[in-house]
């Protein structure tokens, strides 16, 4: 829980008929639409396979580091029978310039639902929050990964051959206390630094055990960049608040104490490749991943403190009951839509990627 606004009752009341004009007016005259600008840096942690990060204008900043080593496949089978299923058994004069895009096509295509969401761990360090069992930080690391084993393209991406995998560290860290709920910021920085993450880049067939190239410059992106015709993207997490009929998204600790509902919205993108005449193109899709509904904070404000009943001029009461069902279908549509909020969201994040 985010810490409460020093706003008084009136103040506060001004505030929520402010978001509540159609259109409405934030206090720092942004769109509803408008994100805060921020700061962030990838590839800043040496001895990771991915690291980012980033700082929200309100001061908040979280830093995450991605690590990977490889383990066995508790039960599998290192078997081969079933790795060919296209072109003449006894042929094996392979040309040399397109084995090495053969094995990669034939690893994607063999890691399709093999993935397992264990092979995924996601740890958070929050200040003020001694325990790594604290509820608090337990609900947020379960929430970020959530997001990541339900994308079901992450795990896949761990699946090395028969009886190998990457096993995936993520470890968040909040270097600030909380200036609003942290979730955003921490998994806005997660992407990022999935974004940057580099794997060694396999040399062995999947029917062998693994072996990699040692020259790091030859290593893979887990997440492939936009021009690839087999990419995706990590999925990531928005605030999203309404007062009355108007919808807000990365709202400021002041307009989350007058919001009459609070909902997470996580989305991934799937690029399908499409061809356009002789050109190939990637057309992004969004998909939901899910969609959670918070506690606002406003219930908690001061002005929450008048007892029912009463209607004191310029006194301000949180409203009662969860967001409207209208208010959620326009909220997946505004983060789902082309050219919405979440493939702006996607695109400028993109453009923090390291290479």
């Amino acid at each position: 829980m985010p810490p409460s606004t020093l706003l008084s009752p009136s103040e506060l009341s001004y505030l929520h008929s402010s978001l509540s004009l159609s259109p409405p007016i934030r206090p720092d005259a942004r769109s509803p639409t408008t994100f805060r600008p921020l700061v962030a840096e990838t590839d800043l942690l040496p001895t990771t396979n991915g690291s980012a990060r980033l700082c929200f204008a309100d001061g908040s900043e979280a830093m995450v580091g991605v690590k990977a080593e490889v383990e066995r496949t508790v039960g599998a089978s290192n078997t081969s029978n079933n790795l060919r299923s296209h072109g003449d058994d006894g042929d094996e004069d392979i040309k040399m310039h397109s084995a090495e895009e053969d094995m990669d096509e034939e690893r994607r295509r063999q890691a399709r639902g093999k993935g397992q969401d264990s092979w995924i761990e996601v740890t958070i360090d929050m200040p003020g929050f001694g325990r790594d069992d604290d509820g608090v930080v337990v609900f947020l690391a379960q929430m970020l990964q959530e997001g990541l084993v339900a994308d079901g393209g992450l795990r896949d991406r761990l699946w090395i051959g028969w009886g190998w995998h990457w096993r995936v560290y993520v470890d968040i860290l909040l270097l600030t206390a909380p200036n609003s709920y942290p979730l955003p910021l921490l998994s806005l920085t997660t992407h990022l630094a999935l974004l940057a993450t580099r794997l060694p880049a396999p040399i062995s067939r999947i029917d062998e055990d693994p072996l990699f190239n040692d020259d790091w410059d030859a290593a893979e992106p887990l997440y492939p960049s936009s021009d690839s015709a087999h990419t995706s993207k990590p999925p990531f997490t928005l605030l999203v608040i309404s007062v009355g009929d108007n919808i807000f998204f990365d709202p400021s600790r002041e307009e989350l104490a007058v919001a009459d509902a609070v909902c997470a919205v996580t989305v991934a993108t799937i690029e399908a490749p499409l061809s356009s005449g002789k050109r190939r193109e990637v057309t992004p899709k969004l998909r939901l991943l899910s969609l959670r509904t918070i506690d606002p904070p406003a219930r908690l404000a001061a002005a929450a403190s008048t007892t029912e009943g009463e209607d004191d001029q310029g006194a301000w009461r949180p409203a009662r009951g969860g967001m409207k069902r209208a208010v959620v279908g326009k909220t997946v549509k505004m983060v789902l839509e082309a050219g919405g909020v979440g493939e702006e969201v996607m695109t400028g994040l993109e453009g923090f990627r390291g290479e």
